[in-house]
């Protein structure tokens, strides 16, 4: 979800994150003596974690967590400047970051977009093919731009196929109006947004249609987890607390509730959101945790959303796939 300006803002925090880490990275009481500081942003895959603030469930679990809410784009930051020990991103921004300089390990999944990233065609566009010779709007280097290749490649066409244009995805419902474009690229709320504002418009290609495409995690300074393990492990034990109350039909209507207040709209406006996206519980996340290529692998995953990034200049050198991911702590949990 990141921009290549964005990850050039990163590289200014690299240094902070550095010296945090070599000041107390190497010592167990310096890293013990706060909570861990988790930023989490307005996505429902991380919002859930409300649910666990809220009851208490961190507490009960013997481990001191100190959750920041933040802006997206400002969450990756704040990791990269060292001012949080963890933050939930997409697993290609995980990489984005650790190539800026400040490395992470993602320790578990918290859900796969499932239809909550969209491509949205202007009336009379049904479908992808229907995209050739055609003027599409995306943010250059972000994921709709990826879910876009992708479905171009499944309808057996090409990027120069269609004529990209690079917009801000928070624009992409003026975008959409103004008729400029056969299709535009968004995420939800933004989505619903454009759709809405052009009667007629519809999704064509969703992320729901490539489960995988879009893994979502929570990601670690090594050096926290090195010195923390056991309350990270404790942190990763809550999750399936948290996904068994948001999907049971007896607690779910709290739970919404709970998420919607987070993020300031209406709960029946929340479960809509809350649709798009397939929270996976430990036991599905130490699945997607094995070795294995392609989309259902956060490992083939992770090396796409990679390819992806050198190829559109997000950053220039390839990364090591196998040192940002760490599966024993979910593997541990998982039941």
């Amino acid at each position: 979800m990141i921009s290549k300006a964005v990850a050039k803002r990163l590289l200014g925090g690299v240094k902070a994150w550095v010296v945090a880490s070599v000041l107390v990275g190497g010592s167990q009481a310096g890293w013990a003596a706060q909570p861990l500081k988790i930023g989490y942003s307005d996505w429902p895959g991380w919002v859930a974690w409300q649910v666990a603030i809220d009851k208490g469930w961190f507490k009960q679990a013997g481990v001191d967590v100190k959750f920041e809410w933040f802006d997206y784009s400002a969450s990756m930051e704040a990791f990269s400047a060292g001012k949080i020990d963890a933050v939930t991103v997409t697993n290609g921004d995980a990489l984005v970051t650790g190539a800026a300089g400040a490395k992470s390990v993602m320790i578990m999944l918290t859900d796969y977009s499932n239809g909550n990233d969209m491509i949205i065609g202007r009336p009379g566009i049904k479908s992808v093919k229907d995209l050739k010779g055609k003027k599409v709007a995306v943010e250059v280097g972000l994921v709709e731009h990826l879910l876009l290749l992708n479905g171009l490649k499944k309808a057996g066409l090409k990027e120069s196929d269609v004529t990209l244009v690079n917009a801000k995805t928070n624009e992409m419902p003026q975008v959409l109006a103004s008729g400029d474009v056969a299709a535009v690229g968004a995420w939800q709320p933004i989505a619903g947004q454009a759709i809405k504002g052009t009667p007629g418009a519809r999704p064509i290609l969703t992320s729901a249609h490539e489960p995988g495409l879009i893994y979502d995690v929570l990601t670690v300074n090594p050096a926290s987890l090195s010195a923390r393990k056991a309350d990270w492990q404790k942190v990763v034990g809550v999750w399936d607390k948290v996904v068994s109350y948001i999907e049971d039909p007896k607690t779910k209507a709290d739970a919404v509730k709970i998420m919607a207040a987070r993020v300031g709209v209406p709960p029946e406006t929340y479960a809509q959101f809350l649709k798009g996206t397939k929270l996976l519980s430990l036991k599905e996340g130490k699945q997607v945790m094995l070795k294995g290529e392609g989309f259902k692998s956060l490992y083939g995953s992770s090396r796409i959303a990679d390819d992806f990034n050198v190829q559109n200049g997000v950053y220039k050198t390839p990364q090591a796939i196998d040192s940002y991911i760490d599966p024993s702590l979910t593997s541990a949990a998982a039941k």
